[in-house]
């Protein structure tokens, strides 16, 4: 399970109306009958409009400052193991999602006109998604990079010749090209990973909406707080502020785990790629320390993963350090600085 919470962003200033956003995630209506097509949801209501939901995230945002996020974003990717539990992937992931809102309000520190928020106090809308493409960001293009690098200049030769402008054998050129595709670390039905490629198998996952205020418009209440939990004095009154982004994530996963009879690997805790983050000696001791079948499958999630990739379960401590280290590692950071707004 990965979830991620980053804030609106449109350019220098944060974007007045929510409509881009919005819009993005209708893409994958495009072209559908209404039958076919996944609506906005939330707590209460399905089958919400996109124009719906821009007014009231656009008419949600008094006295925020141009600088300031008008709403958050929240993205959750169930792993494949995750879809494997579901029976319905768009009605279960929208029950998933109504509980993982309950999670997310009792995440904070907050409290209105002096009780602890409810799923009552935010506005938020979710749209679930089949979809996913390879982006540049994604470890398979950045490994495919060279030969692609290599593949353009060749074709860009190729141009140069036909048009003229140099000499060469094309077709000894289109050899190495047709080779370079085949080598290239990364393929998905016998091609070259391309950033843009349609992503294969089920690529079910939640993107949900929420509103920087709350659904009285007088609150602010931000996931993006550099406090989990502290009182401050504003206007000579104790204020309780602050969201418990590791709380949040830890809950999301036992929320699934629990609606879906899950049995969570390891490998797969938000908990476990922290720690990896903080203290890597921890997560190999821990990692090692696992019975034979689970460390057999956390090593499986792990190859089909984004984080390190190799080839055979290494078998000393040593070798999982020096052949996963550097790209687990990196992976992490990027997953749990995504996590927590990068702050």
């Amino acid at each position: 399970m990965y979830i991620t919470i980053t804030a609106q962003k449109m350019g220098g200033n944060y974007s007045q109306s929510s409509a881009d956003f919005v819009g993005y995630l209708e893409k994958e209506n495009e072209g559908l009958e209404q039958r076919d097509m996944e609506h906005f949801f939330n707590q209460f209501g399905d089958e919400i409009s996109a124009e719906e939901v821009v007014k009231e995230i656009d008419g949600n945002t008094a006295k925020l400052k141009k600088k300031e996020p008008k709403f958050y974003s929240i993205t959750v990717s169930p792993s494949k193991y995750e879809l494997r539990k579901l029976q319905n992937n768009s009605q279960d992931l929208k029950t998933y999602t109504r509980e993982l809102m309950k999670n997310y309000v009792a995440s904070f520190n907050r409290e209105i006109n002096g009780r602890p928020i409810t799923i009552d106090d935010i506005k938020y809308y979710a749209k679930i998604e089949h979809q996913r493409t390879f982006k540049g960001t994604d470890f398979q293009i950045k490994e495919n990079q060279p030969y692609a690098s290599k593949i353009l200049q060749l074709k860009t030769e190729i141009r140069n010749i036909k048009d003229g402008r140099a000499e060469g054998n094309i077709n000894n050129m289109k050899k190495e090209i047709t080779k370079l595709e085949s080598q290239a670390p990364h393929q998905q039905n016998g091609k070259r990973i391309v950033q843009g490629m349609a992503k294969d198998g089920n690529q079910s996952h939640i993107h949900i909406i929420v509103s920087r205020k709350d659904a009285s418009n007088r609150f602010s209440l931000s996931p993006g707080s550099k406090y989990k939990a502290s009182d401050v004095k504003l206007n000579g009154e104790t204020v309780k502020r602050g969201f418990d982004r590791d709380k949040f994530f830890e809950k999301a996963e036992k929320t699934f785990d629990k609606n879906f009879g899950y049995k969570r690997n390891f490998a797969e805790t938000y908990k476990a790629r922290k720690d990896f983050v903080k203290n890597p000696n921890l997560y190999f001791a821990a990692l090692m320390k696992l019975p034979a079948n689970e460390k057999a499958l956390a090593f499986k999630m792990i190859t089909k993963t984004g984080l390190p990739i190799v080839p055979s379960i290494p078998v000393s401590q040593t070798q999982i350090a020096l052949r996963v280290f550097k790209r687990l590692r990196r992976g992490a950071e990027v997953a749990i600085k995504s996590s927590s707004i990068g702050i």
